[in-house]
Parts: C-alpha cells; structure tokens; sequence
C-alpha cells in the first residue's frame, strides 16, 4: 500500500473518487502527479462536453505573452488561490467536515470563476474539488504542508493551460 491510514474520512457520497485522494503517501510527488490526473483528465472532457454544448459561449482571455504573466498563471496564482482557498476550507471543515467543505469549497471556487466568464464554473469546480480534498488530506501534517501539496497539483494543472496558450499564440 502506497499511502498511509486515511488522514480525512471519504463520504459515501464521495466513494466514486479514487480511495488514495484521502490518503496522504509517503511519496508527496506520486500523490501530486496521480491526483493531478484525477484533476485535469475530467477538466478536460467537461471542457470538450461543455465546448460542445455552448459552442458561442465567451472563453477566458489569458495571454501567457511575457515570462511574468507565465509564471502567475502556473505559480503565482495558484499559491495565492491556494491561501485563500485554504482559509476557507479551515472554517468549512471546522464547521461541516471535509466532505461538505470541499464540495462547498468547489461550488464557490466555480460560482467565483464564473463571475468573469459564466461557462467558466462548469468545468473548473472540478479541479478545486480535488485540490480541496488534497489540502484536506494533507493539513493534518501540517498547514503548509496542506498549502504546498494544493499548490503543486494546481501548478500543473495551470501548466497544461499554459502550454495550450502557447501553442495556440
């Protein structure tokens, strides 16, 4: 077994999620790496899914043009997003638990992403539900180590973002 005793309970009504999200593992970069696929392979098809249902809708305009703006699409936002996200997710749990705290947590990371391009929050509540159940998982070790573990499989997700950009430009 990879990962050690489970260090957040998984809700039944989170059972479809794979058993290692709720686990922390002794290798803190084979957790990141599996649960960024967990992350970006559903993104990715409720991105095609949602492309195909509203083909006009408004997309994000992000430019990746200067080595700066690189750098906070795949590091800077991330970590700030993460600071935020989990001082949430600390008076969430403290109030709900886990589960509800990261479903919460998604629903309000979607809703906030919406608010610039309304198609938005139906594909990114997905990512900051994996991302909040990684620093759920992972704060009990300890706070930054809560954050640094959000922040990476957030990186990476926000990479491939950052390579498409820059194909596409």
């Amino acid at each position: 077994m990879s990962g050690s005793a489970e260090a957040i309970a998984r809700p039944p009504y989170l059972a479809f999620l794979p058993r290692f999200l709720f686990e922390t593992d002794r290798v803190k970069a084979r957790y990141i790496g599996k649960a960024w696929l967990v992350a970006l392979l559903p993104s990715i098809a409720l991105s095609l899914l949602v492309g195909q249902a509203a083909p006009g809708a408004a997309q994000p305009d992000i430019s990746v043009a200067t080595p700066l703006l690189l750098f906070l699409l795949v590091l800077g936002g991330p970590f700030a997003e993460t600071l935020i996200m989990g001082g949430l997710l600390v008076g969430l749990n403290r109030l709900f638990g886990p589960g509800p705290a990261a479903i919460v947590s998604a629903a309000l990371w979607g809703i906030a992403h919406s608010l610039l391009v309304p198609i938005w929050g139906l594909i990114i509540w997905w990512p900051f539900l994996i991302l909040s159940i990684a620093f759920l998982t992972w704060r009990p070790r300890g706070l930054w180590v809560g954050i640094a573990m959000a922040t990476a499989i957030h990186g990476l997700q926000n990479s491939v973002a950052a390579v498409g950009l820059l194909m596409a430009g």
